[in-house]
This record gives structure tokens, sequence and C-alpha cells, in this order.
């Protein structure tokens, strides 16, 4: 009953619907308000009707026609603008969501649906123990991503999927002291670095996270792999079009899952979005580097990354060297402190180039920058015409190469000067058939000119490699990461050499291998089963002496040196074009791609770019590079606010230090992120 008081000329009658977590009907209540009441007060006003004892701190008061949270409770009614129609939802901030991780495994885990993405993210790889959220986001699944191919409607991969591990009893809630002790850089290191399991004495980080010791290890380490049958039905050959389409489900990080309709229980994907890993470490990272393996590992199965028959072998043999370990009873075993040394000092020219780190020796050759010279064998792509090499006299300093007649006419005028900066380089390796080739695409004001090198041994291609990567990205070779680029890319080219003179793999080992279950189910209906494993077994033996998180990490290297590695593709249509083009978005490039070729048309570095924004009202992305260069697009596939994030995030991440404490500067994240719409 309300009092005759209650009925001046500016109370008004509002109705809200609770949203009760055990019942399957939500009520609603009418409240007596006005317009200078505070959305505290109506929540206060509306706990006092629904008379029942409970915790309501997670409640907050959700607005369904404006579809945003009322979450500044000091506002009042009128400043917010609800009136009398307004449809209020009272609700839990905290909800169920199913994520599929990296290795193909669902955990199902409370979320809040009313932080935005980016500290949802945050929270949630607090819980599972995986650092520098910054570098994961959620992707919404197209409907069609989870459905069964149709020539095999009695077949169902649905139930594999969803082998869930359930960790309902945690709530990431924002600021919850979740194994604090994750973030520090001067812990005590919480994993094994040679097989990725937790040490013992530091096993009670766990105590306070919701991931048990069984937990973690489910997602520490590599799972089973799947069956040649469940392979074959996930496996769906996708154009680039395709793939462009699949990123259109990218969440928008600026705003909240329910502001997203995301609905409670739904199933997202938490993938690495941004391919740039930093500060790698075994000691920290297991389940961050093993669901980075995965990711890397499925892209390869499933093709979402083009890879040649010789570098598919070379992932098959390291996936089979890790899924022996992995299930190895001696993998458990801790080590003592002499041999997580020898293991540390293995893989520390690796972790210089996960994480984009310098080493230590700062003043090598810096007071001269060196350069090659050599003969090589040189190739200009035109159309119509047998690809036949020459052999020509070339000198590589700073960030161009020249080429001469011969060595006599090096002090003259060169033939011609290809500048490298900001051009494609692409390997163009056959080791077994002793083809070490270069290829160049180099950016010219009509698209991009193509020119092949041609090397003649391991050595010289390594050296010649390293150095048009680095100039490409504007480094000379008196940079210091020329010579671990050079030794990564040795190792690489040792574990593709094929060994003809070690022992053949026996039969038995053969017989226990399914070999379908490591390559892609298009490259294991080329061979018998026996000749695929036998193949495998041989490329092993380059690797078999790797440790566990040794061999990931090799993995994730050699999918790093892919040419199509850290790509994502949309649809675009450039101003002032009739027809849509792919724009293809990497950590330190742009490139316009030939959508019905796939051909790459011209490349545009970030560190030319001196400013992007975005037109909300006709949605279209412009973007200002040095030397006057400028142009705009719309997206066809996605939102532009996807490619805009994409754009800033990867812009954000570049300003990353070792020198920086852990805390991430969000404010600044969604500065370059979030666009003025």
């Amino acid at each position: 009953m309300f009092s005759s008081s209650d009925y001046g000329t500016t109370s008004w009658e509002l109705i809200v619907r609770v949203d009760h977590q055990y019942e399957e009907e939500q009520k609603e209540f009418t409240l007596r308000v006005s317009g200078d009441l505070h959305i505290g007060g109506v929540m206060l006003k509306l706990v006092e009707q629904i008379n029942i004892a409970r915790d309501w701190s997670d409640f907050a008061l959700w607005w369904e026609q404006k579809h945003c949270w009322l979450l500044k409770t000091h506002w009042t009614l009128d400043k917010c603008g609800i009136q009398a129609d307004a449809r209020l939802l009272f609700t839990p901030q905290h909800k169920m969501l199913r994520l599929r991780l990296p290795n193909m495994k669902t955990v199902r885990l409370r979320v809040s649906f009313s932080s935005v993405v980016f500290k949802a993210v945050s929270d949630i790889c607090k819980t599972l123990n995986i650092r520098r959220s910054e570098e994961l986001s959620l992707l919404k699944p197209s409907d069609d991503y989870f459905k069964k191919k149709k020539k095999k409607e009695k077949s169902n991969r649905e139930p594999i999927i969803e082998d869930i591990l359930n960790l309902d009893n945690s709530v990431t809630i924002s600021g919850s002291p979740v194994s604090p002790g994750l973030y520090s850089k001067t812990m005590t290191p919480i994993y094994d670095p040679v097989n990725g399991t937790p040490v013992s004495s530091t096993i009670t980080w766990f105590s306070d996270s919701p991931l048990t010791e069984q937990s973690c290890n489910i997602l520490a380490f590599s799972q089973p792999s799947r069956s040649p049958e469940t392979l074959a039905e996930m496996f769906q050959p996708r154009s680039l079009v395709d793939k462009a389409k699949l990123n259109a489900g990218w969440l928008d990080s600026s705003r909240s899952l329910m502001e997203q309709g995301i609905q409670e229980d739904e199933k997202l994907l938490l993938r690495f979005k941004y391919y740039t890993f930093f500060d790698l470490n075994p000691k920290y990272d297991a389940v961050r580097i093993n669901q980075l393996y995965e990711q890397a590992r499925w892209s390869i199965l499933l093709e979402e990354i083009d890879c040649t028959e010789e570098e598919m072998l070379i992932f098959a043999a390291l996936q089979y060297h890790i899924s022996k370990l992995s299930l190895s009873a001696e993998t458990m075993d801790f080590t003592n402190e002499s041999e997580v040394d020898e293991v540390e000092a293995a893989l520390s020219n690796l972790e210089v180039t996960l994480e984009g780190g310098k080493s230590e020796n700062i003043l090598e050759d810096i007071t001269d920058i060196p350069k090659l010279a050599d003969n090589l064998r040189l190739f200009r792509s035109k159309k119509l015409t047998l690809k036949t090499f020459k052999q020509y006299w070339f000198v590589f300093k700073d960030t161009s190469i020249a080429y001469f007649k011969n060595q006599d006419l090096e002090q003259g005028e060169p033939l011609e000067r290809l500048y490298l900066r900001g051009c494609e380089v692409v390997p163009d390796v056959n080791v077994s058939g002793r083809k070490f080739g270069i290829k160049l695409l180099i950016p010219v004001a009509d698209g991009m000119n193509e020119v092949y090198l041609r090397c003649d041994n391991e050595n010289q291609y390594a050296r010649w490699m390293a150095a048009c990567v680095l100039a490409s990205k504007g480094k000379t070779m008196a940079d210091s990461s020329y010579w671990p680029e050079v030794n990564n890319i040795l190792s690489f080219l040792k574990m593709k050499n094929r060994n003809t003179s070690s022992q053949a793999p026996s039969d038995p080992e053969c017989m226990d291998m399914k070999p379908e279950c490591f390559v892609s189910p298009r490259c294991a209906k080329k061979y018998k089963s026996k000749q695929l494993a036998a193949r495998i077994l041989e490329a092993h033996q380059n690797v078999a002496q790797m440790s566990l998180v040794e061999a990931k990490l090799r993995f994730i290297q050699a999918w790093q040196s892919l040419p199509e590695f850290g790509l994502t593709y949309y649809i675009v249509r450039f101003k002032g074009s009739k027809k849509d083009d792919l724009l293809g978005v990497s950590y330190n490039r742009l490139i316009r791609i030939d959508m019905a070729t796939g051909d790459p048309i011209t490349t545009w570095r970030f560190a030319n770019m001196k400013q992007w924004n975005v037109n909300w009202e006709i949605r279209q992305v412009a973007i200002d590079f040095d030397q006057n260069l400028s142009f705009a697009f719309t997206c066809r596939s996605a939102d532009c606010k996807i490619v805009h994030e994409y754009i800033g995030g990867y812009i954000f991440l570049s300003t990353r230090s070792k020198d920086q404490n852990e805390t991430l500067d969000e404010e600044l994240f969604h500065k370059l992120t979030g666009g003025q719409e």
C-alpha cells in the first residue's frame, strides 16, 4: 500500500524485472520513484520489496531499450534519462560462460558480463594462469562454425567439443586476489622449464585459484591427438574470403559482453588475437606456451595457414615428439637445479626471437655497419616468361641490396639498387632438393615488384635471409637480433634436412604411430599410412633430443617463420576503387591483397604511419603515412571498429617493454582502439 504522500506530482511507477539465478521465470516488481532518486536508491527499494535474505552485491540494473548497464549508482534517474516506460532488469553481473580454448578444451566459468571485454579477458586469464592477457580476446564464431559437414550428418563432433572443464566455483571478480605472485617479476618459478609441470614447492600458488594441479595439467599439457576421422570431420577448406568472414566475430574490447548480445552459458572462443608473443618464459608460462602451441598446431592441421609439404612433415615430427613426451611418465619427474640451468641455456636463443627482445651484447658492431657480398642468382618476375636465373655480384649494406655484373665492378654504379624497407620477404626453400631461394616483394608506386634470389647453400641462405628480414623492418645487420635470426634459420633448415645416413625407423615404432593424426587431412590422402609414418619418423630424428618445452617453442618458432603467419584478413573496398580487395593486418604492416588471385598488391608499414581515424557516420577508416601517402577504405566483411581495434591494438602492444612493470596501461589501450564513436 502507498500513502497519499507517495503520489506527488513528480513520482511515477517503475517496473523492474528480477533475474533470480535458480528460478526459470523472472518476477516483476513495481516501484514508486521520482526523477531525483539515484540508481543506488532504486536498487535499495527493490531489495527491500523483494524481501529475500541473500547476497545482492553482484546484482545491477540493466536497461533493455538502451542496451546498457546502470553502474553509476550515484546518478539520478533524471540524469540517466529513465522514465516510466523504461524496461529494467535486476540481474547478476557475473554469469556462466563456456570458453573453447586453443587446445579445443572447453572450460565453463563465471565471467563479468558488465566489465568491458578487455578487463573480462584479463580476469579469465588470471583464472587460467595465462600471463599477458592483452594478446588474447574473445571470438564469437559464425553460426556454421560448430556445425557438422553435410556429408556426415550421422556423425556429430559436438560431444567431443563438449568435454567441459567446469570451473564453476571460480568468480573472476575484477581486482580479486587471484595468484598475485603470478604477475611478479621476483616470484619463485611456478613451472618446471623442462616439462611444464607445476613445481612442487610452489604448488600452493594454486590455493587461491580455482585451478587445481590436475586442472592446470590439462591446460599446460598437450592433449592426446584426435582421431583421423575427427580431424577429417573438423577440416573445412577455407579460401581467403572465408577466413575474412571468420575474423568478423572478434568482440569489441571496449564494450561489455552483455552490450554485445552475449547470452549466459553461450560458447565463445578464447584465442590469441595479436601475434606478438611477449616475454615467453617457461618458468611461468607453461599454460600460455601450451595454448599457443595448440593454436599453432590446429592452424596447421586445419590448413588455416599455408605451408609446404616439407614443412608439414617437420610440424608432424614435432607434434609426434611432443605427444610422446606428454604421455611419458618420465616427464612428470622433477629435475634438479643443474638440469634446469642447462635447459635455460638451451632456450636462450629461442627466447630472444619469441619475445622480440634484445641480447646483452648491445655494443656489437656499433661503429661499423657490416655488409654481405656474394655471387647470387637473380630472376625478375615477368608475365609469360620462364623462370631463368642469372648470376650477379650482390652487395647488401644498410637496408638495401645493390647488384653488379661482376665483382670487379663493385666500386662503380650498380645495375640496380633494391630498397628493402617495407618489403615482403618470403622463403622459397626445398632442403631435400637443395633449393635455397628468397622471394622479395618490393613496394613501388603502382604495386609490388617481385624479385627472386637464389643462394648456393644453407649458410649463405641463412645470412642473406636474416639480413632481408631485418631490412624489411628498417634494421641493419648491426642490430643485435641479426645473428640469433641467422641461427634460428639454420636450426629450422636442419630440422627440414632428411637424414638419410641415420638408421631407418623400426617397424614397431611405425605401427604405434597414427601418422594421419599429425598432418592435415589433405596431406594424409597423398600417402599410404606406412609411408607417411616413415617420413615423419625420419624427420623426427632431427628433433628427438629436444625437451618437451623446447619442442613446443620450436614449433611456435617454425609457425612464426611461415609467410602467412600473423595475417588476419578482412574484405574492404578502398576509396576510389570499384571492386573489393582483401586487407591483411599483421603486427607491423597492412597488406592490400587481390581477392581473385591472393597476390599482394602493396604493403604499408606501421612504422611509417602518421595517424589513422574513423568516420563513424560512413564507417570509413582513413590512414595517413609519411611522404604524403594516404588512403581510406570501408569494411565489407566486418564492422570497421574491428579493423580499427586491430591496428590500434598492435600499436599498443609495440609499446610494451621489459623495463615496465607488469601492469598494463588500460587507458592507453582504449584510447588507441576505442575510437570516438
